[in-house]
């Protein structure tokens, strides 16, 4: 092959893996902006919806053309996990994008994400739009995954271990989002002052608020590890439920509902500017 060949081979898959990057990070907003409606609508009382991934397709398909838009959210979700593939195996955008670390990372976001996409196209494909698909509530999964992990030898120790890694992974998304480092993956040349401010308020809000609840869930599957205790892991809802019964109340679940609704516009950020 030509170096031609060559060449403009790399071009092709370089053009596929933004245009699935893009796809995916606007997936994931719109994903994380129906989360964190639904959070706030629970913090002011209102809340009927499952605040998860659940709820959220759950939401999207009571709109209009609801099915057509499942189907090109879980689309979205698939470039995502591609796009994560690609990094796994080619190495990502970067001086140190090739690094075994990076590309291990790449690797369980790709797993991670291709379970999304699934869920996604499984409820799309299943219900129609409506209730009933997608693998029940993220509570629901979490609990039946505890409880079978549990029963393993060794589970308790499994499960700890499992909750510890989500602490760590929560502080390590909260920091990260403090210390700003998106901006290296970001075209920061082409947006105004005005657009850098706004992407790092979302940027720093978003990553607070979701690392927060990350750490959050890990604290429960701790305690279910500690207490023997499926029912004490968490999935997403009743880890943001959780936070109106601190005596800080609904107050702090509104603040946390608003910090998942940045991290939604964030993703979008993301998608408009990020280096792929």
């Amino acid at each position: 092959m030509t170096a031609v060949g060559v060449g403009s081979g790399r071009a092709a898959r370089g053009s596929v893996t933004e245009g699935a990057a893009r796809a995916g990070l606007t997936a994931r907003g719109v994903i994380y902006l129906l989360v964190g409606a639904l959070a706030l609508q629970i913090a002011f009382g209102e809340g009927g919806q499952q605040a998860d991934r659940q709820g959220a397709l759950e939401e999207i398909a009571e709109k209009p053309l609801g099915s057509v838009l499942l189907w090109a959210l879980g689309i979205g979700v698939v470039g995502m996990a591609l796009w994560r593939l690609s990094e796994a195996v080619f190495g990502a955008a970067g001086p140190d994008g090739r690094k075994w670390t990076k590309r291990l990372a790449s690797a369980a976001r790709f797993v991670f994400y291709t379970f999304v996409a699934y869920s996604v196209l499984t409820f799309a494909a299943g219900s129609g739009g409506g209730s009933g698909g997608g693998g029940g509530s993220s509570d629901e999964q979490s609990k039946d995954v505890t409880a079978r992990a549990l029963e393993l030898p060794a589970g308790q120790w499994l499960v700890g271990a499992a909750g510890v890694g989500v602490i760590v992974a929560g502080v390590w998304i909260a920091v990260r989002a403090l210390m700003r480092s998106y901006h290296k993956h970001l075209r920061l040349g082409e947006m105004s002052r005005r657009t850098r401010r706004a992407v790092d308020v979302t940027g720093v809000g978003g990553g607070l608020a979701r690392g927060l609840v990350f750490a959050a869930a890990g604290v429960f599957a701790v305690r279910a590890a500690i207490d023997y205790e499926p029912d004490k892991a968490k999935g997403l809802d009743d880890t943001l439920r959780s936070f109106a019964d601190t005596p800080a109340g609904p107050a702090l679940l509104a603040g946390v509902a608003a910090g998942l609704v940045l991290f939604g516009l964030f993703s979008f950020a993301m998608a408009r500017w990020r280096r792929v």
